[in-house]
C-alpha cells in the first residue's frame, strides 16, 4: 500500500515534535514543507534527515502542486483559519496545532468546511492521549470522587520572558496572549475531563507592558452550578501545571504529572497510570486510515475558543488590536 504524503504548513519548534512522531509510523512520508523562512525549513530537513522534499515559502503551492493527502499546520494562530479551510477544499485531511482558531466564527465555519468536503480536521490537543489526563476523565465520569462541586486549574511558565520580540506577543499573528497560547491546553483539559459547559465567566487581564496578556485569573460558573477558578501566569521561573477535582466525597489533585485521590481523614491514594500507547499524530492518522473517529474533532476544539473568546469579551479585550 502506498504511504500517505504528508504536508508541513509551518516548520518552526512544534512541528519538530509533530515530525518526530509521523515519521515513526510506516505508513507515513513527509512529502513538502511551507514556511517563510528558508532556515526553518532547513533545520527541519536536516533534522530529520529529509531527503526527497519539496520546499516553499507559499503554503499555497504546496497545496497546489504537491497535493498532499494531509497537512500538519503549525503555523501563527491567525493563519490557521485561511491554511485550514483551504487546505481541506484542495481535498488534504488537516491536524492543526492548537488554537484552532481565534474566534468561534472561524472555528464554526472550518467545521462546515470539513463536513462539505469529507476531509477529517484534528485539533492537537496531546493531552486527550495522555494516560494521566484520560485517568483524571474517567475517573470523574465513573464518580471517583462524587458530583463535581469545583475545580482550580493552573498553568505557570516563562511565557513572557521566552516569547519577547516573536510572533506569539504580536497580535496580528497570535490573536491573543499566554490564554490563547500555552493556556489552550489548560482550557482544553478543564472541558475536556469534565465535560461541562460555562454559563458565565468574570477575568482579570494583565499586559505587564506587552502588546498582548501575560497573566489571567478568571472564575467561571458552569451551567449545573459547578464553580472553577483558570489561573494562567505567563510571568514564571519555570513550567508548572496544576489541577485540583473536587467532589462531593474526594478529590482528584494533578500537580506537575503525579496524580493523587483524597478523602476526608484517610491516607491518599496513588493511581496506577498505564502507558501512553498513541498520540495526537498516530491518532491523526489511524482516524485518516478509517481505524477509529477523530478524537479531537473541530466541534470540541470550538468549546475552548468559546470559552476563550468569553474570557477576552469579559474583560472587554480585543487581542488582535493589541
Amino acid at each position: 500500500m502506498s504511504k500517505l504524503r504528508i504536508g508541513m504548513i509551518g516548520t518552526g519548534g512544534i512541528s519538530h515534535w509533530h515530525g518526530r512522531q509521523l515519521l515513526e509510523l510506516p505508513e507515513v512520508e513527509i512529502v513538502a514543507l511551507a514556511d517563510t523562512n528558508p532556515q526553518s525549513r532547513k533545520q527541519f530537513i536536516e533534522k530529520f534527515g529529509l531527503v526527497q522534499v519539496n520546499e516553499y515559502d507559499d503554503y499555497g503551492a504546496l497545496l497546489e502542486q504537491d497535493k498532499p493527502d494531509a497537512v500538519v499546520i503549525c503555523s501563527p494562530h491567525t493563519l490557521h483559519y485561511e491554511q485550514a479551510t483551504k487546505a481541506m477544499e484542495s481535498g488534504c485531511h488537516v491536524l492543526i496545532e492548537k488554537p484552532m482558531a481565534c474566534s468561534s466564527d472561524e472555528a464554526k465555519r472550518m467545521i462546515e468546511v470539513s463536513r462539505r468536503t469529507g476531509k477529517l480536521l484534528q485539533v492537537s490537543y496531546q493531552r486527550h492521549f495522555q494516560p494521566d489526563f484520560l485517568y483524571i476523565k474517567e475517573a470523574i465520569a465513573s464518580g471517583v470522587i462524587g458530583k463535581l462541586t469545583s475545580i482550580t486549574a493552573s498553568l505557570y511558565q516563562e511565557w513572557a520572558q521566552l516569547t519577547t520580540g516573536t510572533w506569539r506577543q504580536d497580535p496580528s499573528l497570535s490573536g491573543g496572549g499566554m490564554l490563547m497560547d500555552s493556556g489552550s491546553h489548560i482550557v482544553d483539559v478543564l472541558l475536556w475531563t469534565t465535560g461541562l459547559t460555562p454559563a458565565e465567566v468574570s477575568t482579570q487581564l494583565h499586559k505587564q507592558g506587552t502588546p498582548v496578556e501575560i497573566n489571567s485569573f478568571t472564575s467561571i460558573r458552569f451551567t449545573d452550578g459547578t464553580t472553577a477558578g483558570l489561573n494562567i501566569v505567563g510571568h514564571a521561573p519555570c513550567w508548572h501545571e496544576t489541577y485540583v477535582f473536587c467532589g462531593e466525597t474526594g478529590g482528584i489533585f494533578y500537580d506537575n504529572g503525579k496524580i493523587s485521590i483524597r478523602r476526608m481523614q484517610q491516607e491518599p491514594e496513588y493511581p496506577e497510570i498505564p502507558e501512553q500507547t498513541t498520540n495526537q499524530d498516530k491518532s491523526f492518522i489511524d482516524a485518516i486510515m478509517g481505524r477509529h473517529e477523530v478524537l479531537v474533532p473541530g466541534e470540541f476544539a470550538l468549546r475552548v475558543v468559546e470559552l476563550t473568546e468569553m474570557i477576552y469579551q469579559a474583560w472587554g479585550y480585543e487581542p488582535r488590536k493589541g
